[in-house]
């Protein structure tokens, strides 16, 4: 066998940004190869290019056909897939009497859909090495919050499927976990909070902040290694203690 195929892997989807970039530059740490997975192509692209060991796949994750052709490449490129990290994910906000069916399932689509079949065509692969599935939920998946139904229930399902992965998969070896996170400062959240919300969620977290991407990066790539060997099935809020604090927070209602 030679030294790439020993050496491990790992798909990130949505690896263009954020918490999935993060995520991508922690693996290639620790010594992985890493396949980035991404639909905006121009933004894979550039972060790509400035990096090693790395393979980036255009793929639109809620496309059966794409999912498909993306493991096929991933397969043949690197020879193994060691761990599958579902991190893309749309964000949709609204009342629920504003939300129309295609915007629900345009959230759904990816963000419960892509999680269903980037895990389902991987799993030949994550068979023969005893792999890991880490799928990206949130704390709205977690606690009903205003504003979120398209979302929140989604995220809701992830959690849920992470579940049914764990005790269907347990028996090739594959362990399946999620991560919630809470608030994460990201260019897109702080654009979008206003000064309003960002302090209502300092008062109700714990730790009276926002979390990192890298905070974030670093639960998921910990429950891909061997250190979380007998972790599975299990969700793992990386909140600052928010889901702790009680729910609905009066700022985040408009």
């Amino acid at each position: 066998m030679s030294q790439q195929t020993e050496q491990k892997t790992a798909i990130v989807t949505g690896a263009a940004r954020g918490i999935g970039l993060a995520t991508t530059k922690q693996f290639l740490a620790e010594g992985r190869r890493v396949a980035m997975i991404d639909r905006d192509a121009e933004a894979l692209m550039a972060e790509a290019g400035a990096l090693e060991n790395v393979l980036p796949v255009v793929c639109d994750v809620s496309q059966p056909d794409q999912v498909d052709a993306m493991i096929a490449e991933v397969a043949g490129a690197f020879g193994r897939i060691d761990a599958l990290v579902n991190n893309a994910g749309v964000a949709d906000f609204g009342p629920i009497e504003e939300t129309t069916f295609e915007r629900w399932r345009t959230v759904m689509a990816t963000n419960l859909d892509g999680v269903f079949l980037c895990s389902q065509a991987a799993i030949p692969e994550l068979r023969k090495t005893s792999g890991a599935i880490v799928n990206i939920a949130s704390i709205s998946g977690l606690r009903a919050s205003t504003l979120r139904v398209a979302y929140g229930t989604s995220k809701a399902g992830v959690i849920q499927l992470t579940q049914q992965q764990a005790a269907e998969l347990g028996e090739y070896g594959i362990r399946a976990n999620c991560v919630a996170p809470g608030p994460v400062r990201t260019k897109l959240a702080m654009a979008v909070h206003s000064q309003e919300i960002i302090d209502a969620y300092h008062d109700a977290i714990p730790l009276n902040r926002y979390g990192s991407e890298d905070e974030i990066a670093s639960v998921i790539v910990f429950l891909c290694s061997d250190k979380a060997s007998y972790v599975t099935g299990q969700t793992i809020a990386s909140d600052g203690g928010f889901q702790s604090t009680g729910v609905g927070l009066p700022a985040l209602r408009t």
